[in-house]
């Protein structure tokens, strides 16, 4: 639609028609925990894509939202994938029908919870401590109940919202294990959950990296006019392409270092991002390091929390970030 801030820095929060009858709710910046979400508003149902992070900025979103669900309820809820920014909200949408991929459900029962949480913000440890509030500080962990799928599918499902047709599409394991794109064919728009972030850097949580090529390659071949990323404003292919060219950036130099002997954490420490280090949150790279290694060799453990964001924080740190 004219006038659309597209792949713009510089997006305004709030509820935007994307085309006809699809809109995107977006939070900037899109750091961390900065979710967007969408609605496909049909002709007496609504289709909601992801709620946010916590209960006050979920009913924000429902309140603003609300002169369109008015006369078309929201009757499906649906999950892009399992990270906690995109379904902590779930509760408040009350009488929907909550749709996921089997893997996302899994990770939805299995991930952190809101006391987990807010136990976070009390680690004393100052570099790690300090990171963490940065990161998480901003959000209300009180009152959440996780509220999981009704109903999960394998490889895809169309949902009908008031006669318009949702196509979601499992696309993952990627950034997470069940990552899954809503295609809206007719309007020509995808909301991707966090297979992309714009101007900011993805977390490679699961992988494999080939498989998140993939996923970029399938978005591209759709044609979209708008993509809804789960971060960051509205996109068109060169939000693809750029979450693409990082992703294989990455995966490169991390190879070079892996077979050269050295460990993930000096890795991370050596990798000159270039362009990529102006987007938000560079020090995801650490994760990404990570990930990448355990791929070139499975028998590495998964660092626990502690390490594995102590290691981004020490980054950070190191960036001025």
């Amino acid at each position: 639609m004219a006038g659309l801030q597209i792949h713009d820095r510089n997006y305004d929060k709030g509820l935007v028609e994307v085309a006809d009858g699809a809109f995107a709710y977006l939070q900037p910046d899109g750091g961390w925990c900065l979710s967007n979400a969408g609605l496909v508003r049909g002709s007496g149902a609504s289709l909601l894509v992801d709620t946010l992070t916590d209960l006050p900025s979920t009913a924000t979103m429902l309140d603003t939202m609300r002169p369109l669900t008015s006369s078309a309820p929201i009757r499906t809820l649906a999950i892009t994938h399992g990270n906690l920014d995109h379904y902590f909200g779930n509760q408040l949408v009350e009488g929907a029908e909550i749709v996921a991929s089997t893997a996302t459900a899994h990770e939805m029962a299995t991930g952190p919870t809101p006391q987990t949480m807010a136990a976070m913000l009390a680690i004393e440890e100052p570099t790690l401590g300090g990171y963490l509030r940065h990161a998480f500080g901003r959000f209300d962990w009180d009152g959440i109940t996780v509220t999981l799928p009704t109903r999960t599918f394998e490889r895809s499902t169309t949902i009908d919202a008031g006669g318009r047709q949702a196509e979601l599409i499992v696309v993952g394991p990627a950034h997470t294990g069940g990552d899954t794109i809503c295609h809206l064919p007719e309007q020509r728009v995808a909301y991707t959950g966090d297979l992309l972030f714009v101007f900011g850097t993805p977390i490679v949580w699961a992988g494999p990296y080939a498989g998140w090529i993939r996923a970029c390659d399938l978005l591209l071949s759709l044609d979209c006019d708008v993509y809804v990323p789960g971060h960051g404003p509205l996109t068109d292919r060169r939000g693809v392409e750029g979450i693409k060219a990082y992703l294989g950036f990455v995966h490169a130099e991390a190879r070079a270092r892996f077979d050269a002997g050295m460990s993930a954490r000096d890795a991370a420490f050596d990798i000159d991002l270039g362009p990529y280090a102006e987007w938000g949150d560079s020090e995801r790279l650490a994760i990404n390091v990570v990930s990448a290694y355990r791929e070139f060799d499975p028998s590495l453990a998964m660092p626990d929390f502690t390490e594995l964001f102590g290691l981004t924080a020490r980054l950070a740190a190191r960036n001025g970030s």
